[in-house]
């Protein structure tokens, strides 16, 4: 079980603290979530479809109002403080699409459902294949073999990849355009398109509602290229297709902050070693400044992670409820500044660093590849 240099994460602690009075963050915690949860007040659990609505208005509002400025002032001055704002809008957009497939949105299904396949169809998400494999993320967050998003490789898997892979997966600012990639394919080491009702993502029950969406997506991609036809490929290109490149650099950006780049590096887990509140435990709040408002406080990341039933108007506060129970489980975010320029170094860094795990052992941490390191400092 030990891995890396790291003491065995059941041994010699207490409460976290080990032997050496240094607080390991791998060491089984001293509560269990059923106390989390009761320090949560309760009405952090309701769920409002009037308010979730309300939301849904405002950002569509802004979306449209952007487009329609865009368009009247046609200014090359105007249009890439409208690719920025209008790709964050975006963002904005799948985060509330996000919360339809939690279900924290409303507690009626077919509401989320209707929204969140209109939200996440507008900027080229596939609703319920995408909501699927993120239940699956959720569920087995922090474990190396079942986990779905930003997962660690293997060293088998990565030693595997070609020279070429390697450094393409490894090389900011292109793993921040990898979500398209993902949705088609997944990760290296696991099999599966978002699109496919067949893929081994997928249970036979859920094939109906994955061709749904996926006929809802094509339906977008078709009235993309209808509009391209109609007016023009390149204005369709401005209006739509650059602001969705920075919702998904926005989207990489911030899923993969939430799970690397800490300052002190986090455990993965396999086998007996992990658990529902030890994966959720490994899970980083971020500050995005004057972002966090617009994109729905998705930077509570922690509490989400365990209680995903939670609405986004809430996080702030059960998280705050909840602190005092987590201890230093809980890592304070960096404050930022009106905008989260401070994490780009946390994110260069982590993928500068942060290659692959060790193919044994159950409390794993990122190791370097120092071939990899040379390569590109050459």
């Amino acid at each position: 079980m030990k891995e890396s240099n790291k003491k065995d994460a059941t041994n010699d602690t207490v409460d976290g603290i080990d032997g050496d009075g240094d607080f390991d963050p791998s060491a089984p915690p001293p509560f269990k979530i059923a106390e989390i949860r009761a320090a949560i007040p309760k009405h952090c659990w309701v769920k409002n479809p009037w308010r979730s609505l309300s939301y849904v208005l405002r950002d569509v509002t802004v979306v449209f109002a952007l487009a329609a400025a865009a368009l009247h002032l046609d200014s090359w001055i105007f249009w890439p403080l409208y690719w920025a704002a209008q790709g964050t809008m975006f963002w904005a957009i799948f985060v509330l699409g996000h919360d339809c497939g939690h279900g924290s949105f409303s507690n009626n299904h077919l509401l989320n459902n209707v929204v969140g396949h209109i939200l996440h169809s507008s900027i080229l998400v596939p609703y319920h294949g995408w909501r699927i494999s993120h239940r699956t993320h959720h569920q087995n967050h922090g474990n190396v073999e079942n986990d779905e998003s930003w997962v660690p490789l293997p060293e088998k898997i990565y030693k595997n990849l070609d020279l070429t892979t390697r450094i393409m997966r490894y090389t900011v600012p292109l793993p921040m355009l990898a979500y398209p990639i993902y949705l088609w394919r997944r990760s290296p080491g696991k099999e599966g398109s978002h699109f496919n009702p067949y893929s081994k993502l997928f249970a036979p029950s859920e094939r109906k509602a994955v061709l749904t969406s996926t006929v809802c997506w094509s339906i977008m991609v078709l009235l993309l290229i209808y509009s391209s036809y109609v007016f023009d490929p390149v204005q369709v290109l401005k209006i739509h297709g650059v602001p969705y490149l920075i919702f998904v650099m926005w989207l990489d950006f911030v899923t993969y902050l939430h799970h690397h780049g800490h300052e002190q590096k986090l455990p993965w887990y396999r086998g007996k070693e992990w658990s529902y509140l030890r994966g959720g435990l490994t899970t980083v709040d971020r500050d995005y400044g004057w972002i966090n408002g617009i994109h729905h406080d998705i930077g509570t990341h922690v509490i989400h992670h365990l209680f995903p039933q939670i609405p986004h108007y809430h996080l702030v506060e059960a998280t705050k409820a909840a602190k005092p129970v987590l201890g230093k489980y809980y890592r304070e975010p960096k404050k930022s500044g009106p905008f989260p320029l401070h994490l780009f170094s946390n994110l260069v860094r982590s993928i500068r660093e942060d290659h692959y795990v060790s193919d044994t052992g159950d409390v794993v941490y990122y190791q370097t590849d120092p071939q990899l390191c040379t390569i590109k400092s050459n």
